[in-house]
């Protein structure tokens, strides 16, 4: 089986000009760890299994365990209502949105970025320096005064505000930053000792820099995301520091069974066979759950990674280029039949 995935990856890698890290686990067996590209092209620095990649929304799950961990100590539940428990004026939102909304993305309430009409995540920072985009609270006047565009649980739409609010929760409750709190309590108890919320200015060694692909060449994603990563994406991670965290969720390191259940819970149907929990997204076939998994896509950025329940395979695509992760990600499931 390894023989034969390394020659599906090398067609793949080959078509896609992928660059990146590639983590096929199972349980403590690992069955394919493998690096490919560059993470320097001006320098001609290879990739390594060890480096750094950015996830962007992947690391959406990250909030929704730290919210989980609070609903677990009795500081919040999950159907606490947003105006008990962030004191921030919002004059256009209904008062009924509950945590559980915002981590559904069923909240309706304005997304500062809507991926399902915006395309070019790159204009949101002409008019407000990505430079500037230190902390959460940098991100509210994007929508903090715009209006809702539904109502609460009326329908499932992807919403990266809604996560930049639970992260303002997770201080106000906590009163760490949100940065901290995670890699303190989430990364730490998970053992991903090589992961962070790094700011681009100043990346720690092994890093790998994002890159995009432009009609004059390529050009480095230094300009086109926030400078720091937060509570709707953008942590920076190793392939092996991301199936540790599998890990330690699925063994309850991170959360108690049951507050895991109800984050792997499909609440939310998003398309046909696949549902959304809390921070993460659900396959089913014949109506059972075959694959748990989450993304991210930023320029410079694309990330894949999912655990087949049925298998006990776990896989961690994580790449700096704006593509290519998913395509490693279908070469992988047909290998092991994973469908």
């Amino acid at each position: 089986m390894a023989e034969k995935l390394n020659d599906v990856l090398c067609d793949v890698v080959a078509n896609e000009n992928f660059s990146g890290v590639v983590y096929v686990g199972k349980g403590q067996e690992v069955l394919h760890h493998a690096a490919y590209g560059y993470s320097n092209r001006a320098e001609a620095l290879k990739n390594k299994p060890d480096t750094r990649f950015g996830i962007a929304s992947g690391c959406k799950l990250f909030t929704a365990v730290g919210i989980s961990m609070l609903v677990e100590k009795g500081d919040l539940s999950f159907h606490t209502r947003l105006r008990n428990c962030l004191p921030l004026s919002f004059p256009h939102f209904n008062e009924e949105i509950t945590i559980h909304h915002l981590l559904t993305h069923s909240s309706g309430i304005p997304d500062y970025f809507d991926e399902e009409v915006m395309d070019d995540f790159e204009e949101l920072w002409e008019a407000r320096p990505m430079y500037k985009m230190n902390s959460l609270q940098d991100f509210l006047p994007m929508f903090q005064n715009r209006k809702m565009m539904f109502q609460p649980g009326e329908k499932f739409h992807y919403n990266n505000a809604g996560y930049i609010v639970l992260g303002l929760i997770i201080e106000e409750v906590t009163g760490l930053t949100f940065t901290d709190f995670v890699e303190q309590h989430i990364f730490e108890k998970a053992g991903m000792n090589d992961s962070g919320y790094y700011e681009l200015d100043r990346l720690p060694g092994n890093t790998a820099t994002g890159y995009i692909d432009s009609e004059d060449g390529w050009k480095t994603n230094i300009y086109s995301i926030p400078v720091k990563g937060g509570a709707d994406g953008g942590a920076l991670v190793t392939a092996e520091d991301m199936n540790r965290f599998w890990d330690a969720l699925f063994s309850h390191k991170l959360l108690n069974e049951e507050t895991l259940k109800l984050l792997l819970t499909p609440h939310m149907e998003s398309d046909e066979d696949e549902y959304y929990g809390y921070g993460i997204w659900i396959d089913k076939m014949d109506g059972e759950v075959s694959k748990y998994h989450v993304m991210g896509y930023d320029p410079g950025v694309s990330f894949h990674s999912a655990v087949y329940p049925s298998s006990g395979i776990n896989i961690v695509i994580i790449s700096n280029k704006s593509d290519g992760a998913y395509d490693i990600m279908l070469a992988v499931e047909e290998a092991y039949k994973l469908k």
